[in-house]
Formats: C-alpha cells, sequence, structure tokens
C-alpha cells in the first residue's frame, strides 16, 4: 500500500508556491487551513483574528452558518446552467438586491473587476442610445489614487503606476480628477461625458473618507451635467461602514451601483451591476454576458446574503463596534499612529515611518496572532468581519499598541 502523504509545513507550502504560482502577490508568511467566524487557523494549527476579512468580501465572517446551508442546499440542487437557460434562484436574487439598493435592475456578474468593466460598458451605451454623445467620443471622469480593479480597461485610468507600468497601451476615454474636489470634478464634465466614476470611500488608497457633503455634491453636478452617478461600493458597500451602502450617509441614490465581494459572502464570487430601469434597459440580448453570472449556486448565496442585510443587525453591529474601533484607535495617536481615517467598521491607520513601514507592523500583529494587510507607506488597513465581538476587537487594538509601543 502507497502511504498517505505527509502533511506539508507552513514554510514548506510557501516553498513549494515559489517555482509554480505567478507572483502577482506578496502575501504575509502564513498558510491559511481552517476559518471560523473572525478567526483562522494555520497548518500547525495557530489561530490568527482576522481584522482583513478577505478585503470586505468576509463582511459576515468565514463560513456563515446561513450562508453555508444556502450553499450546500444549492449544491445538491444545481449549481451551473449558463444565461443560456434561465435558473429558479436567479428572479429572487434580483428582485431582492434592487429592493435593497433602491434600485430598479441587476446584471449580475462574478468578481468586482467585471462589475466595473460591466458598468463601463453600460454607462457607454447609455451615452450613445439615451444622451446622444457622438459614436466612440464617450468620456467618464475617474478619481486620482482610485483603484477599481486590475483589468487593462481599469488600469488605463489608474493612477498607481505600479499598476500600471508595463500593461500599455492604455484605453483612452477617462478624464482623472483629484478625489473629493468639487471644482475640479465640474470643470472635467462636458456634453461628452457618460459618467462619474468614484468609490464613495477609497479603500486601496487608505480608507480615504471625502467631505461631509461630497457625495451628495457628486449626485447634484451629474444630474445638472445630464451624466450618470456611478458609485463603486465593492469595498464601502454591504455593511461595512455602518450603513447598507456608504451613499447612504449622505442620502444619496446613486444611477449606477457596482457591488462584489461581501455578495458573495466569501463563498463564491459573486457581483453585480444594479442600475435605474432606464439606464440598464439599453442593454440587448448578445451585447455582454457571463457564462457564470447569476449561476444558481452564486444566486442562492447572494440571495441569503441580502437576507442577512435585510434585517438592519449587521449593519448596526458595524456602526457600534466601530466606535470601539474609532476610540482606540485615537488613543493611539501620538503614540504610533500619526493619523487614521474610519468609517464604521474600515479604517486606514498611519503609523509613523520611523517605527516601520506598513508590511513590518503587519508581520509583527502576524507574529502577535492578528492579521492586516498593509497598503502604500507605512499605512494598514483594518477591516474585520462585521462578526467581531467587542472584546475581540479590543484584543486586536491592544496587539496593535503592543507592536506600535514595544
Amino acid at each position: 500500500m502507497t502511504a498517505p502523504a505527509r502533511a506539508r509545513s507552513s514554510a514548506e507550502l510557501i516553498e513549494a508556491e515559489e517555482p509554480v504560482l505567478a507572483h502577482n502577490y506578496h502575501p504575509l508568511p502564513v498558510v491559511v487551513a481552517r476559518a471560523q467566524g473572525t478567526w483562522v487557523e494555520d497548518v500547525e494549527g495557530r489561530r490568527y483574528l482576522d481584522m482583513l476579512a478577505g478585503y470586505s468580501a468576509l463582511n459576515f465572517g468565514h463560513r456563515h452558518p446561513a450562508l453555508v446551508e444556502a450553499a450546500h442546499r444549492q449544491l445538491d440542487q444545481l449549481t451551473l446552467t449558463s444565461r443560456a437557460f434561465h435558473n429558479d434562484r436567479l428572479a429572487e436574487f434580483a428582485e431582492r438586491l434592487a429592493e435593497l439598493t433602491g434600485l430598479d435592475m441587476v446584471l449580475p456578474m462574478n468578481t468586482g473587476a467585471e462589475a466595473v468593466e460591466s458598468g463601463i460598458k453600460v454607462a457607454r451605451k447609455w451615452a450613445y442610445g439615451v444622451k446622444g454623445v457622438p459614436a466612440d467620443r464617450a468620456t467618464i471622469v475617474v478619481a486620482a489614487d482610485n483603484f477599481h480593479g486590475r483589468t487593462t480597461t481599469i488600469v488605463s485610468f489608474s493612477t498607481d503606476e505600479t499598476a500600471r507600468a508595463g500593461f500599455g497601451p492604455f484605453t483612452p476615454g477617462f478624464r482623472i480628477v483629484p478625489y473629493n474636489d468639487l471644482a475640479a470634478l465640474e470643470a472635467a464634465v462636458d456634453d461628452t461625458t457618460a459618467a462619474v466614476l468614484i468609490e464613495p470611500i477609497q479603500g486601496e488608497a487608505g480608507v480615504v473618507i471625502p467631505d461631509d457633503g461630497y457625495l451628495a455634491g457628486v449626485r447634484e453636478l451629474t444630474r445638472r451635467a445630464g451624466c450618470l452617478f456611478v458609485a463603486d461600493e465593492i469595498q464601502s458597500g454591504l455593511g461595512r461602514t455602518g450603513r447598507t451602502l456608504a451613499v447612504d450617509h449622505e442620502d444619496v441614490v446613486p444611477d449606477v451601483l457596482l457591488l462584489g465581494k461581501a455578495l458573495g459572502g466569501g463563498i463564491v464570487p459573486v457581483s453585480a451591476v444594479v442600475a435605474r430601469r432606464e439606464v440598464m434597459s439599453v442593454l440587448r440580448p448578445g451585447e455582454h454576458g457571463s457564462t457564470f453570472g447569476g449561476n444558481p449556486l452564486a444566486a442562492a448565496v447572494g440571495t441569503a446574503v441580502v437576507e442577512l442585510l435585510e434585517s438592519g443587525e449587521f449593519q448596526s453591529r458595524a456602526a457600534e463596534s466601530g466606535v470601539i474601533l474609532r476610540d482606540g484607535l485615537a488613543e493611539l495617536v501620538g503614540r504610533g499612529v500619526v493619523g487614521f481615517r474610519s468609517r464604521g467598521l474600515w479604517a486606514g491607520v498611519d503609523v509613523d515611518p520611523a517605527i516601520g513601514t506598513g508590511r513590518e507592523i503587519s508581520e509583527r500583529l502576524m507574529r502577535e496572532g492578528v492579521l492586516v494587510k498593509d497598503t502604500h507607506g507605512s499605512t494598514i488597513r483594518l477591516a474585520p468581519p462585521l462578526t467581531i465581538t467587542a472584546e475581540e476587537l479590543r484584543s486586536a487594538l491592544g496587539s496593535l499598541e503592543k507592536v506600535l509601543t514595544a
């Protein structure tokens, strides 16, 4: 008989990846094997408090029972038909997601980048068919320091040279203005403008929160200019900030909403473009699609995610725990933290560069049993599952204090 293969250690698994995996990520040196709720466990059995939650893909924690049950139930019935046929789960998913967001029609996709690409296509199609922009002249205004994905079209309007260098030629049709600057935005909009595409809170940039009134200003400006307001809520939406959507903090309803990450509950990739009927109705059969978009398994999990949000419980938890996070970070300002920005259970923390880079701080926290991820320079992001307890959150803040003040 062949002896069972010996389980490989974390170090061995990391080494095994090196020659066979593309080097497009630089993960922390932890190899996760199991997870539940707010905790993950590596192959050696060491436990870590997850303070990143898959960049908001795990808003409801790892393996939330209601989401796992929905997935198991659907796995026993039907997983894929393609959109060549109807399936019995898609209508309810679209109905409930439209109602949750206050919009009318849903275009189901898989990943966040696909949602952004699809939103761009919808905006351009609307510009030509409804607004009357001359063919191939449509422009979309975006914000500097944005992060909307990594496809070639999307990196064409990135200002991050790491994301752009070596990937040209770039797609034309985009105008970049400073974030949180209504005057610059107004100057960039003209008769060719199909849409203004922004993140209500810029995640990758370090959880950059605009001034009060900015989102309402964007809404009013786009309405006056006769163009669309496209809000990318792939990271900020679905409870993360203490409201269902980040735009809800200013009672703003965009024309087009981009969702992803948490919409799949950390189980399957699910994304969506949700829009007003007169905008989404520009699409006709054959003009856009996805083999897996709207598949029954995704629709079942997505419906279960919407059901969790319909209760308002997770939005309230994010708002209440967000106070603990904000107050805890405020106590660290001047003690290793030079500044921070937070809304709900989401924070960008700027560490004194003399103490370490964001990567170094992340590695020190990993050794303390807390997982976070750095972004630019000495900034780290905190985005724990919305299920985190007050005790767990205070413990994570205590670990951060320890690595900053040791």
